[in-house]
């Protein structure tokens, strides 16, 4: 097999984005046996970490497009992941909360993105792979102070 470049091997943002999309593509087939997306388990993440919300707090929150927000509800809904009610305060808004069956799914999916990180730094020990999450933790919370704890 020919070798690439070494100048391009030379390229952060080229490995990112390669470990990246390698990373994405094992996360989304296995997210896809539970019928949902990386968004989606976005969302329950959000709502199981702080709690029920309105759709637009949770835009807010993971910086998501209201409209693709609404896809999303519209996957998580109909899999019985998520209760979406009248905000009581607000009939405007919607509150979404996460179900027992999307706390499941969330914890499921959360072990196999375990499994994927693993097969896709098999080539790092353990030290290793701890230290590239700290230093890419550190790196995003350098570029989204969301990030920050």
């Amino acid at each position: 097999m020919p070798q690439l470049p070494p100048s391009l091997l030379g390229v952060t943002a080229f490995l990112l984005s390669k470990v990246g999309i390698a990373g994405r593509r094992r996360m989304g087939d296995r997210l896809r046996g539970h019928g949902i997306g990386l968004w989606d388990m976005a969302v329950l993440a959000a709502l199981r970490d702080f709690g029920p919300a309105s759709q637009r707090e949770l835009g807010v929150r993971l910086g998501i497009d209201p409209s693709d927000l609404v896809a999303v509800m519209d996957t998580l809904v109909p899999l019985g992941l998520v209760e979406r009610e009248r905000d009581p305060e607000d009939r405007r808004r919607y509150r979404v909360a996460v179900s027992p069956a999307g706390r499941a799914t969330l914890e499921a999916s959360l072990r196999e993105a375990g499994e994927a990180r693993d097969e896709l730094l098999a080539a790092l020990d353990e030290d290793e792979r701890a230290s590239l999450h700290a230093l890419l933790r550190k790196a995003y919370a350098g570029l989204e102070p969301r990030a920050r704890a």
